[in-house]
């Protein structure tokens, strides 16, 4: 498997040029036959925009928020140059603010073809169903199907402390999941994390099944992460890579979240936990994902490494 950082020169064209340490990565990988399959047609590319986190506010630490903007504009234009097939952002598209919607959806907008939405715990200044209204979202979690491969979104606020109404039943499911994690001094009992429902598990093996059975593979996007074990872990994280390992046809988990980023493999899974764009003053963070039959290619943009991910 290559995990390798590219030097970049301006936007690359499509067949971009591999760089000699990529060479020798692939060559000490057992992966030299990569280079002859350089001009491969991918059966389908898409975009991801993680953690622009926007808000009209002074910048805190390594986070500037305003620069949130004018780094989607750069996405969108690239997507846009590369003929995406579709793009996702998953979660965080604001910081805090209602208003900052109407400042960064337009240009969100602006992508062309199918757009799509994840969401994150910073995106509810107002509770779910008001949320997912405004993104225009036909609900909280789902899943869509392109070439023979089915997406399926993820809502990790599903329990949650931020996103449902104080009275209501999830947040008590919350409260309770949080206190049990928290009695044993787990890492990811954190109060801007959240788990996912009994009833979305459900809903999430039934998806899985259903793709199994047309012998579809999947690719799965949230905002949280489940794997490596991490302090920003989905709260039942465990039950989640239950799920996903049980279906046999998952390739791939790609999350937000974790500004820092990270990834691991396990038992055929890749999760990746792409780094927040709105961290850094003038660097951006985004991907295209080119699909092929054996791999996926992670195409990184400023402070995003490449990567090739082997279906195995």
């Amino acid at each position: 498997m290559l995990n390798e950082q590219k030097v970049r020169k301006g936007h690359r064209n499509k067949l971009k040029y591999l760089t000699a340490t990529a060479v020798l990565g692939m060559a000490l990988t057992g992966a030299s036959s990569a280079f002859a399959k350089s001009e491969e047609k991918p059966k389908l590319e898409f975009g991801i925009v993680p953690d622009a986190q926007y808000c009209d506010c002074e910048i805190n630490g390594t986070r500037y928020y305003t620069n949130s903007l004018d780094k989607l504009m750069e996405a969108v234009q690239t997507f846009n140059n590369e003929k995406v097939d579709f793009t996702v952002q998953t979660g965080d598209l604001i910081d805090r603010n209602l208003s900052s919607f109407s400042d960064i959806l337009p240009i969100y907008n602006s992508i062309e073809g199918p757009k799509y939405h994840v969401l994150g715990n910073h995106d509810f200044p107002v509770t779910t169903d008001e949320v997912v209204d405004i993104l225009g979202m036909k609900n909280q979690y789902y899943d869509f199907k392109f070439k023979n491969w089915r997406f399926v979104v993820l809502d990790t606020n599903d329990l949650s402390l931020y996103a449902n109404p104080v009275n209501s039943e999830k947040y008590q499911q919350a409260q309770d999941m949080y206190n049990s994690l928290k009695a044993t001094n787990e890492i990811n009992a954190q109060t801007w994390n959240g788990g996912v429902s009994e009833e979305q598990l459900i809903w999430l093996r039934g998806v899985l099944e259903k793709a199994s059975q047309r012998q579809e593979k999947v690719v799965v996007l949230s905002h949280m992460p489940v794997y490596p074990e991490n302090n920003h872990n989905v709260w039942n994280d465990e039950a989640v890579i239950a799920e996903l390992e049980a279906a046999g046809n998952v390739v791939a988990y790609f999350n937000g979240h974790n500004h820092a980023g990270n990834y691991g493999v396990k038992n055929g899974i890749h999760y990746v936990n792409l780094k927040g764009m709105v961290e850094t003053d003038d660097t951006n963070s985004y991907s295209i994902v080119r699909v092929y039959k054996d791999r996926l290619e992670v195409d990184g943009y400023g402070r995003e490494i490449d990567r090739i991910l082997k279906i195995q």
